[in-house]
C-alpha cells in the first residue's frame, strides 16, 4: 500500500471517536456564553498564545469573548488549552507524554473541550486545527483571516481526535511566511523563528550546500591543493567555492576537516537535530583515480559523496547519537548508488530542479519527470530518511505566469507516498508579490500540513474568500492558462522566458481581460488592492512583446506605443506593493531601466 494512504488510514482511525466519546454528549459551539478558557499555571508561551488566539477568533465567530483563567471552580463549561492538571483530572483528560513536538489531540464531550499537544507547538497547532475544522476560520494571508459567524446552532461532537503531521519539516519559501512568523505559525510552517510564543521552529535545518564553508579554498587551497577536485589534470584550489570547485571526497584529510566542522556546528547549536554535508552548487566533481573508482563502481557521482558523508556520520554518531547528517541528492549526485547505502543517521534530500513545471511528477509521459521518479524509487529502497527540495516558481522570471498550480497536490502526495519526512517548497524566497504568491503560499502550506487535502478546493477556497465577487474571472484566467500549457504537449523546468512558458498574445489577452473584469467586480477598496496585487502577473505578461519579442525581432513603433502604458502600470504596481525582485537575485531596478530603453523613453519621462 502507498505510504501516504497508510498514514492517512492511521490518522483516520485515530480521529474516530473513542469509546468514551461515543457514550457522551457533544457541545453546541453557539452556546458557550458563560464558559471560560483554562490555561495551566506552567503553560509555556506558545500555549498562552494559543489561548489568546482561541479567544480572539472564536470571539469573532461567536460574538462571545471567553475569559482566560488558571483555576476552575466547577466541573464543566471549560475550554482547556494545554495539558494542565485540571484538564487531566476531568472527563476529557489525557496526557501528552507520548505526543511528539507537533502532535495534537482534541476531545469534545459533556460540556467540555480540551485541546492539547506535544510541546512546544502541538497545542498551538491544535487550536488552529480546531478553529479551521470546527469554526470555519481560514488563515489566508498575513493581513486576512476569514472568520465566519457561527450558526445559531453549531453542534459538535462528541470528538476524540489525534493528529500526527506526516512531515517533520515544512517550508513554503515565500516572503509571505518568511517575513511573518505569526502567519507561518497559523499555517503550521515550522521553519520560521520569531517570538517564542509562536512555538519556535523545528530543529531540522534545511539540507543545503555546505562544503564552501566547511573546507574553503581561501583557507586550504594554497597549501593543500590536493584537498580539492582534480579536473583535466588540474586541482580546482582557488576561485569561488560555491560555483567553481568541490572537495576531493576521498582525501582522508578532507574527511577529518569536514567532520571537525560538523562537530563544531553541533556543539555551537545544541538545538539542531541535523547538519548539512553537501556538495557546492556546481558540477565540478573530483575525477581523481580514487573518487572516480568509487563513482564508476556505484554508477553515480553520489558514490564518492556518500562515502564521505557516511564517514562523517559514523564519527558524529559517537558524540551525538541523535543527530543526523544531511546531504543533497542533486544534479550529478541525484542517482542512487548501486550497492552503497546511507548510514541510519544520514538524510538524503532529493532535488527536483530538472523536473517539469507543466506536469505532475507521477506523470509517466513526462520525459523530465520520469528520471526523477526512478531516482526517488531507488532511494526509497535504500533509506527511510528522505527529504525533498522542490522547485515551485520560474526562477528566471518571478512575476511571469507559471502553470504549476495543479501540480502542487499530486507532487506533495507523491513525495509523502515515497516516505519523505520533510519538504522544502522553494519559491521566491524573501520576496512578496511574486506571481500569485499569496494563493500559492496558502495552498502549499495546507498541503504540507495535510497532504490528503484537495488542491483544487484549496485554490477555490482562497480565491473565493480573498477576492470575493472578483474571484470568477481570476479563476477563469488560471484555468485557461493551465489548459493552454497542457494542450501544447510541451515540457519545461523551473527556468525560462515567455516563450518557454508558452506566454503568447492569447494568454496575454485572457490575463488582461480577466483582471480588468476582476477590478470592476471588486466591491471594496481592500478587495481592489488584493486584485491589483494579483494582477502584476498579467501586466508582466503584457510587456512580453517588447521585453521578449517573438523571434527576437525588435518591436515596431506600434507595439511599443501599445505596451508603454502597460509597462508603466506594471512598475507602478511593483512599487505600490513593494515587490523587490524581478527574478532570483535580480532586483527590479535593472529591468526598470532596460524597459525604459526598450520603449525609447527619455530620462525626463516618468516611469
Amino acid at each position: 500500500m502507498n505510504r501516504l494512504w497508510m498514514a492517512v488510514l492511521v490518522v483516520a482511525l485515530a480521529w474516530a471517536p473513542g469509546a468514551k466519546a461515543g457514550a457522551a454528549e457533544g457541545v453546541d459551539l453557539a452556546k458557550l456564553a458563560g464558559w471560560d478558557i483554562v490555561l495551566a499555571d506552567d503553560a509555556p508561551p506558545s500555549e498562552a498564545y494559543a489561548a489568546e488566539e482561541f479567544r480572539t477568533f472564536f470571539g469573532q465567530a461567536s460574538g462571545v469573548e471567553l475569559p482566560i483563567v488558571k483555576t476552575t471552580e466547577r466541573a464543566d463549561r471549560h475550554v482547556f488549552i494545554g495539558a494542565g492538571k485540571a484538564m487531566q483530572a476531568g472527563p476529557v483528560g489525557f496526557g501528552i507524554e507520548k505526543l511528539g513536538d507537533e502532535d495534537l489531540r482534541i476531545v469534545v464531550r459533556d460540556q467540555l473541550i480540551a485541546i492539547a499537544g506535544g510541546r512546544p507547538r502541538g497545542t498551538l497547532y491544535g487550536v488552529y486545527t480546531f478553529l479551521e475544522d470546527y469554526v470555519g476560520v481560514r488563515f489566508l494571508t498575513g493581513d486576512h483571516v476569514y472568520v465566519p459567524k457561527l450558526a445559531e446552532k453549531a453542534e459538535l461532537g462528541p470528538v476524540d481526535r489525534t493528529y500526527h503531521p506526516p512531515l517533520l519539516f515544512r517550508w513554503t519559501y515565500y516572503g509571505e511566511t518568511n517575513g511573518n512568523p505569526a502567519l507561518a505559525a497559523r499555517l503550521r510552517v515550522n521553519t520560521i523563528g520569531g517570538d517564542v510564543k509562536y512555538g519556535g521552529k523545528t530543529g531540522q535545518g534545511l539540507i543545503s550546500h555546505s562544503f564552501g564553508a566547511q573546507i574553503p579554498t581561501a583557507k586550504y587551497g594554497k597549501e593543500h591543493p590536493e584537498y580539492f577536485a582534480l579536473r583535466n589534470g588540474k586541482r580546482l584550489a582557488s576561485g569561488d567555492d560555491w560555483s567553481q570547485t568541490q572537495p576531493c571526497l576521498t582525501n582522508p584529510d578532507v574527511l577529518k576537516i569536514v567532520t571537525a566542522a560538523v562537530l563544531e556546528e553541533l556543539k555551537a547549536h545544541p538545538e539542531r537535530t541535523n547538519v548539512s554535508v553537501c556538495q557546492n552548487d556546481n558540477t565540478e566533481y573530483c575525477e581523481c583515480p580514487n573518487c572516480k573508482a568509487i563513482d564508476d563502481r556505484e554508477g553515480t557521482h553520489m558514490g564518492s559523496l556518500l562515502t564521505l558523508v557516511n564517514g562523517v556520520a559514523d564519527a558524529v554518531a559517537k558524540e551525538y547519537p541523535k543527530a543526523y547528517i544531511g546531504t543533497l541528492s542533486y544534479e550529478h549526485t541525484r542517482k542512487p548508488p548501486k550497492a552503497l547505502k546511507p548510514r541510519p543517521n544520514v538524510q538524503i534530500q532529493l532535488c527536483s530542479i530538472e523536473c517539469c513545471q507543466f506536469h505532475p511528477l507521477p506523470d509517466p509521459h513526462c520525459p523530465l519527470n520520469t528520471p526523477f521518479c526512478a531516482d526517488i524509487e531507488g532511494w526509497s529502497k535504500l533509506t527511510d530518511q528522505i527529504y525533498i527540495w522542490n522547485y515551485n516558481t520560474n526562477f528566471s522570471n518571478y512575476l511571469l505566469p507559471c502553470p504549476n498550480l495543479r501540480n502542487l497536490e499530486p507532487n506533495v502526495r507523491y513525495f509523502v507516498g515515497h516516505g519523505a519526512k520533510g519538504i522544502f517548497m522553494q519559491a521566491a524566497g524573501d520576496d512578496t508579490g511574486a506571481e500569485l504568491s499569496e494563493l500559492r503560499n496558502y495552498v502549499m502550506a495546507n498541503l504540507l500540513w495535510d497532504p490528503t487535502r484537495d488542491g483544487q478546493k484549496l485554490r477555490d477556497e482562497f480565491l473565493d474568500l480573498h477576492y470575493g465577487k472578483a474571484a470568477p474571472p481570476i479563476r477563469r484566467y488560471i484555468e485557461a492558462y493551465h489548459n493552454h500549457v497542457v494542450a501544447s504537449g510541451k515540457h519545461n523546468n523551473c527556468y525560462g522566458g515567455a516563450a518557454q512558458f508558452l506566454i503568447d498574445e492569447g494568454v496575454i489577452k485572457v490575463a488582461m481581460d480577466a483582471f480588468d473584469e476582476a477590478l470592476k467586480l471588486a466591491d471594496d477598496p481592500t478587495v481592489k488592492e488584493r486584485v491589483e496585487k494579483a494582477s502584476i502577473c498579467a501586466y508582466r505578461a503584457a510587456v512580453v512583446p517588447v521585453w521578449e519579442p517573438p523571434g527576437g525581432k525588435a518591436p515596431d513603433a506600434a507595439t511599443k506605443e501599445r505596451v508603454r502604458p502597460l509597462a508603466r502600470r506594471l512598475f507602478e504596481l511593483i512599487d505600490q506593493y513593494h515587490v523587490p525582485n524581478w527574478n532570483e537575485g535580480g532586483p527590479v531596478q535593472g529591468p526598470r531601466q532596460r524597459m525604459r530603453e526598450l520603449l525609447g523613453l527619455k530620462e525626463s519621462e516618468a516611469f
